[in-house]
């Protein structure tokens, strides 16, 4: 799917969930950004976009304007409703769809988003940003520069940064990046280092202070055969396992800071953590109580049960 297909979609469905009336149309074409050409081509487009929409589970619920008049029809999402049929998603994938919430609600997405919504203001139709719900697993990422970052991706930006290297040597690099992604509970930077002209792996809790974007976009291209999941897989030689763990609200801040992917729950959240060392990771989780429960993998939670078992014998038997 194109990138500017895969914005109109969005822009689509910010549209019809923060709306307080039923969008005809004519409202739609109007206001989102994607919809040209002539009316019958524009129709085709509604139509496909629709169809995709209702395919991963996204309700849009068609209503006439006035219940008394057999007006042209319109459409929106209620909140209450809006869901999404996620299947068995990989964990990459669930945080590329966090990502994707995260824009939704004011990111990377945010100028096309909102001009969508005055636009619906200057035509007199009421609609509420804030009633866009959010999308839960959540990505944690604790890296202030990496909206910058994601947004130079998008729009093959240069950017210029200060990378503290294994000597704990600073060196100021310019970069054409190709992607940013996790592993082994580490963001990972990958692009075309200019001074080097060659490809280089960045941690970003090395680089030091901020990330600017520098020059125009569309200032490089990325290579066809590069593929960002394919090369950390094979290019960051870290002995990575995960486990699915409970966290209760207000505890466990080490734990949470490492997770990759968070969901809330009502007492507890859902973190999936990465780890090295099976035995280490255990005595990490049994020192925080009954504020965290491993959910997954069996290897983990047998080492938790044989821990404690243990810890019972010893003093009450």
């Amino acid at each position: 799917m194109s990138s500017r297909k895969t914005e109109r979609l969005i822009n689509l469905t910010i549209a019809l969930l923060a709306t307080k009336r039923y969008l005809t149309k004519s409202d739609i074409f109007r206001t989102i950004e994607g919809y040209a050409g002539s009316s019958e081509s524009k129709e085709r487009m509604f139509e496909r976009d629709k169809d995709e929409l209702r395919a991963i589970g996204i309700v849009i619920e068609v209503g006439g304007l006035d219940p008394f008049f057999d007006d042209e029809a319109g459409y929106r999402i209620r909140p209450e409703e809006y869901s999404l049929n996620l299947g068995a998603l990989t964990g990459v994938e669930i945080a590329l769809l966090s990502l994707a919430a995260e824009a939704w609600k004011g990111a990377a997405l945010s100028a096309s988003a909102q001009t969508a919504l005055l636009k619906l203001h200057s035509l007199g139709i009421q609609s509420d940003f804030d009633a866009i719900p959010s999308m839960a697993p959540n990505l944690n990422i604790f890296f202030p520069s990496f909206g910058v970052i994601a947004q130079a991706i998008a729009a093959r930006k240069e950017i210029d940064f200060l990378y503290i290297d294994k000597d704990l040597n600073r060196h100021m690099r310019r970069l054409h990046p190709f992607g940013v992604g996790n592993r082994g509970g580490r963001w990972y930077l990958v692009g075309l280092d200019v001074d080097k002209n060659e490809q280089r792996t960045f941690r970003l809790d090395r680089i030091d202070g901020d990330v600017v974007a520098v020059g125009l976009s569309e200032a490089f291209e990325v290579p066809p055969q590069f593929y960002l999941v394919d090369f950390l897989q094979t290019n960051i030689f870290e002995p990575v396992d995960s486990a699915l763990v409970a966290i209760r609200h207000g505890k466990g801040h080490v734990l949470r800071r490492q997770a990759t992917i968070t969901e809330t729950g009502e007492e507890f959240d859902r973190c999936q953590i990465p780890f090295s060392n099976l035995s280490q990771f255990v005595e990490v989780l049994l020192w925080h109580g009954n504020d965290v429960i491993v959910i997954s993998p069996d290897s983990v939670r047998s080492q938790i049960i044989l821990a404690l078992e243990r810890v019972v014998e010893a003093h009450y038997v």
